[in-house]
């Protein structure tokens, strides 16, 4: 997810490369970022130091030690966002050790195409400036919407978690396709579009997704003959609980 916020960031017209710094252990990953003009260390504190705006973007079980490991470097006048999931915020503030403004942050991998849907939680000492700030910094990576804390589990499987269950239904209608008769490629690009289409429609329109259907739907027809046979298959309702075991 780090590498994706970075690819995001380099991509969108709002950042200035120049005022971009990544640290990581990873001389693969410094030497991509690196030859895209981008400053590159690996030390972590003295990153948080020269930054106003300090993300920390690791996996859950290393928050605690990259944290500890910064926290001297790290000011109420800096902004820390941390992407993590299911990090409390209180364990966050006890671990830096001050009280400043932090954000919990969830993105999706399509942060890295401008097309997130991030989900942000305003913690510690936050102001109308903070909050601001960093809607904008992820406005300008896709869409973000603000939460509160217990409902960030929630969002995390609807919108970072989903992205794959997308995907796995791209992969399946795409595997359907080749059983119709077109080639592999044909039928993911079909797949896609139709995606894209469907999502289009329903932003211009604002229809519910239920009266969209049926605007396609006509009795006896092929459509609520296959959409009939999905839901014999449960397909509304594995979605649902698919959803809810991923905010478990």
């Amino acid at each position: 997810m780090g590498g994706a916020t970075v690819e995001g960031m380099i991509k969108a017209d709002y950042f200035d490369n120049n005022n971009i710094i990544v640290s990581d252990p990873s001389e693969v990953v410094l030497k991509k970022f690196s030859e895209q003009g981008i400053r590159t260390m690996t030390d972590n504190a003295q990153a948080a130091k020269e930054a106003d705006v300090v993300m920390v973007v690791v996996k859950p079980w290393l928050v605690e030690q990259v944290l500890k490991g910064i926290a001297p470097a790290l000011t109420a006048e800096k902004i820390l966002i941390v992407i993590a999931a299911g990090v409390p915020s209180a364990k966050i503030q006890e671990w830096i050790g001050i009280n400043m403004p932090l954000f919990l942050c969830i993105p999706n991998i399509a942060i890295a195409q401008l097309a997130s849907m991030t989900f942000l939680v305003e913690c510690g000492a936050v102001s109308q400036r903070h909050t601001e700030a960093v809607k904008a910094i992820f406005d300008a990576m896709g869409n973000t919407l603000f939460t509160d804390e217990a409902h960030l589990a929630a969002g995390t499987t609807l919108a970072s978690c989903g992205i794959a269950y997308a995907m796995r239904y791209v992969r399946a209608a795409s595997e359907g396709g080749v059983e119709l008769g077109f080639k592999a490629d044909q039928a993911k690009e079909i797949v896609m579009q139709t995606m894209l289409g469907a999502v289009k429609l329903l932003e211009a329109s604002g229809l519910h997704p239920e009266a969209a259907i049926d605007l396609v739907t006509t009795p006896g027809g092929l459509t609520i003959k296959g959409l009939n046979e999905m839901e014999h298959a449960g397909f509304t309702s594995a979605v649902i609980r698919g959803l809810k075991a991923g905010a478990k």
